[in-house]
């Protein structure tokens, strides 16, 4: 019995995010990967999509009553310090359940991704305040945008600028994936720092859900006592056995 105790002795770790009926994104893929770091997963779904990993047809989104009446369940029972959110409504519905969180645990770590266009071509966010973006991320950890999210939330500033303005508020990471010119290098802005990681490989491979797959192993990471440069170092290095696990676009957590 014991040793029993021993083994189950894992953090719980929170997906508040979409519902993606291929498994490939959302409350689904993060799972897989928490517990590929031996976390323990839970999840809340902020909505319900009707894709796989080459068609997204609609998204049907839950009230933010509902959202929080899953989460209340498990606050009830698990103690949670890390939390991700991914796709969600609009941002008010984010600073919801954001001060939700926090008043729940104020010492809770919140990273969000911020998911502006599924990979399948859908937008989700068109008008997109900057200004209100910035007063939310004072209740988040980290954020993880993407080349083309962060144009869409600062249009007209260089992406590193844009990046910058954000990390006044909380720790930012800047992802290359998209990038014509670095591809694959991000950039951690991170107590008033900037480091670059640089890609193992620049691939062409794409999979549905890998931003997702990112952010869910950073916050593992942090779960299992990590700091956040290495976090993001071992999510990196996570991401790409994830992007040639498989000749598909949906890809594979057991390597």
């Amino acid at each position: 019995m014991a040793e029993l105790k021993k083994k189950i002795k894992r953090p719980y770790v929170l997906s508040i995010a979409g519902f993606d009926p291929c498994g490939g994104a959302g409350v689904l893929a993060d799972i897989k990967t928490f517990e590929s770091f031996k976390t323990i997963g839970l999840g809340v779904s902020t909505c319900i999509t009707y894709q796989h990993e080459d068609v997204f047809e609609g998204v049907d989104w839950l009230t933010s009553d509902q959202i929080i009446k899953q989460a209340e369940i498990l606050f009830s029972r698990y103690k949670i310090d890390f939390v991700k959110i991914g796709l969600i409504k609009d941002f008010d519905t984010l600073e919801f359940v954001c001060s939700y969180l926090l008043k729940q645990n104020p010492a809770i770590k919140i990273i969000w991704d911020p998911i502006l266009k599924a990979s399948a071509g859908f937008d989700f966010h068109k008008d997109i305040s900057a200004k209100r973006l910035m007063e939310i991320c004072g209740k988040l950890f980290l954020i993880t945008p993407n080349l083309n999210e962060i144009m869409a939330i600062f249009p007209g500033k260089k992406n590193d600028e844009g990046a910058g303005e954000l990390s006044k508020s909380c720790n930012v990471l800047l992802k290359g994936g998209h990038s014509s010119e670095r591809k694959g290098y991000d950039m951690l802005f991170h107590k008033n720092k900037i480091q670059t990681f640089r890609p193992k490989l620049v691939t062409n491979i794409e999979k549905h859900g890998s931003g997702c797959v990112l952010s869910a192993a950073i916050l593992a990471g942090l779960a299992r006592e990590k700091h956040l440069p290495r976090a993001v170092m071992d999510a990196r290095d996570y991401i790409y056995k994830f992007l040639i696990s498989s000749n598909t676009k949906l890809g594979l957590h057991k390597f």
